[in-house]
């Protein structure tokens, strides 16, 4: 969750790793951090809770000519031990101020450690779990084994630390080496012209260097200006993943745009079409990484969908698809529930896995137990190299570019994409889909691109209703079929983003107790079914809206725009292009983006940093 930076080079240290840490900002802004070695035997050490800008502020005040040196660090921090306060705010350092570390995650044997340091006579200066890492340090370079070799030491505590954490460990008496390890939270080496750099996401030096080395699981990394070497827990050599940044700077700035969020949404039917592209060949859907056989794909006879939050309502769309053209039964589960319940799993379950980041630990762990199970794994993320893929049978990245806006909206949709050429993928392999009914189905994908694009050039009514509705303490949501988890999509960027009070609801479970909570003048947002693809459904929906409309209810309907029957019941109408009811979420779900994210300005909240949310969950 939180967002980690290290800079060794030739250049000064705290204008790369500020800057680094606004770009990092999104994974964390309870606190931040820096630190900075002089080259003289002194580190220097500020930090400041809430936004980066009070850290600038101090910064400003302090003159940055008190930290100068050409190796830094830094820190923004998502609290998990301790409240977010200066005095927990990262970096930590030792009490002889030779040592400083900043932490990514959870040290979970951190109790008996700090029991240990205590009776040893350390006083803590913080509540937090990371602080007891850099006293383990300073002990073992001032008396231990490997007194007096700071990367020795360091390797000598990272043994020692249990959980799931990247740690980066810095030294006043070295200052041009950086010591960092991670153990299934991110870490990314940036490899300059003479200067090194350590961040969670690329994001952080992509201004510097499109060169990067994935770290993986259980690896230590040792970087001085020129060189870096990766090693496991023990010191043997390992190595990493190399690979190269196909994006630039402008895709990680806001490029014009209030707000990161803004942009996304915008770009959604460029990260469509990316996601789309070249997955066709020969009439057959092809993944990015296969490491399973065609007749592993055939023998596949029940699926499961395991995601978190935005990626979960992602595949609950997908079931609809999946079921649909493979006829082969599909579960969706609550990645953090899945291994909890003893799922029934065996070889010829696939396990689907979606993760923006394919590091959120909930999911990494559900693929874990599935892998342990000896079920197939594929993965659906938007990050080439992250630790999900690498531990998946297949992967299938969705190519939707760095997602800043802390709340899902590009990846989204492009998760929807790719969990539906996994269903073609899977119709083509056990034979529910003749080749040319799998062209058909993905030549209409590629048609959702230019629909999106239509939706965005009508955006400005929704806007203008969001601000109408702006002080509502409560709006609903109804959706029926893949409706439904669109309708929950909605709620969840409602609460993320303006703290309303949302819910989303299949239509039919009106009268099963929801339809209480209508009053009058209630906003109740309606996904509404085709009134062709789905007529059955459709005239059921419009039941519904009568029934709520009958008791106050103020409705903002989606629907084709050629709909009468929606139209004559709307209180507001917001239409939307006919698409094949399987496709309408990728339609129907931008104009909830758009709800929420103007309700969320009209309040006055900063749209990319939703209080207590950070990008990427890497805690369980």
């Amino acid at each position: 969750m939180c967002g980690i930076v290290g800079y060794v080079g030739k250049r000064q240290a705290l204008e790369i790793v500020v800057e680094a840490l606004r770009r990092m900002e999104y994974r964390g802004y309870d606190s931040a951090g820096v630190a900075v070695a002089d080259g003289a035997g002194h580190l220097t050490v500020e930090k400041k809770a809430g936004r980066l800008g009070n850290l600038e502020t101090l910064i400003d005040d302090v003159g940055p000519g008190a930290l100068t040196g050409t190796t830094g660090m830094g820190h923004t921090r998502w609290a998990t031990h301790g409240q977010p306060t200066d005095r927990n705010a990262h970096p930590h350092v030792s009490d002889d101020a030779k040592f400083a570390v900043v932490h990514n995650g959870i040290i979970e044997n951190y109790a008996p450690l700090r029991d240990e340091l205590e009776a040893a006579g350390v006083e803590f200066s913080s509540d937090t779990d990371t602080e007891t890492a850099v006293h383990l340090l300073a002990r073992e370079y001032a008396a231990g084994a490997t007194a007096g070799d700071f990367v020795a030491s360091a390797y000598a505590v990272l043994r020692r630390l249990e959980g799931a954490f990247t740690v980066v460990f810095m030294s006043a008496d070295q200052p041009g080496t950086i010591v960092a390890a991670r153990r299934s939270t991110p870490l990314v080496v940036g490899v300059g012209d003479g200067e090194r750099f350590l961040a969670s996401d690329v994001t952080a030096f992509i201004e510097h260097t499109r060169e990067a080395v994935e770290l993986g699981q259980d690896q230590v990394v040792v970087i001085t200006a020129d060189s870096h070497t990766i090693t496991d827990f023990d010191g043997t050599p390992t190595g990493g993943t190399p690979f190269h940044i196909d994006w630039d700077l402008a895709a990680a700035e806001k490029g014009g745009y209030e707000y990161f969020m803004l942009k996304e949404i915008a770009e959604q039917p460029e990260a469509l079409a990316s996601t789309l592209l070249g997955h066709l060949e020969n009439g057959r859907i092809v993944l990015d990484e296969q490491r399973m056989s065609d007749q592993d794909l055939r023998d596949v006879d029940k699926v499961f969908v395991v995601a978190c939050g935005t990626a979960y309502h992602a595949g609950m769309i997908a079931k609809y698809a999946i079921e649909h053209w493979t006829r082969l039964p599909v579960e969706v589960e609550l990645a953090s529930e899945f291994r909890y319940r003893d799922p029934v799993l065996d070889r010829s379950t696939l396990v689907v896995a979606i993760s923006q980041s394919g590091e959120t630990a909930d999911t990494l762990e559900a693929v874990r137990h599935a892998k342990g199970q000896k079920a197939r794994v594929l993965a659906i993320c938007n990050t080439n190299g992250a630790q999900i893929p690498r531990e998946s049978d297949a992967v299938l990245y969705t190519h939707a570019g760095p997602e800043i806006g802390v709340a899902s909206t590009k990846c989204f949709l492009a998760q929807i994409a790719a969990a539906y050429m996994v269903g073609l993928a899977l119709a083509q392999a056990v034979g529910t889909k003749y080749p040319d009914e799998v062209v058909a189905e993905f030549r209409s994908l590629e048609e959702t691109p230019a629909a999106v694009a239509k939706v965005l050039e009508q955006m400005e009514p929704v806007r203008e209703l969001a601000r109408r509705y702006a002080s509502s303490d409560t709006v609903l949501f109804l959706g029926r079929h893949v409706g439904y988890p669109v309708a929950l999509e909605g709620a969840l960027k409602l609460k993320e983003l303006a703290y309303i009070h949302a819910e989303g609801f299949a239509a039919g479970e009106l009268k099963h107790g929801p339809i209480a909570l209508i009053e009058d003048g209630l906003p109740v947002i309606v996904v509404m079914p085709s009134p062709e693809g789905r007529p059955v459904l459709h005239s059921k929906m419009v039941s519904n809206v009568r029934e709520i409309q009958a008791r106050g209810a103020r409705t903002i309907i989606i629907a084709e725009p050629d709909d009468a029957a929606a139209a004559a019941i709307a209180d507001h109408l917001v239409p939307i292009p006919h698409t094949p009811t399987l496709l309408q979420p990728l339609v129907s779900t931008v104009p909830l983006q758009v709800f929420a994210a103007t309700v969320a300005q009209e309040r006055g909240y900063d749209v990319d940093k939703p209080r207590n949310l950070a990008k990427s969950v890497t805690v369980e």
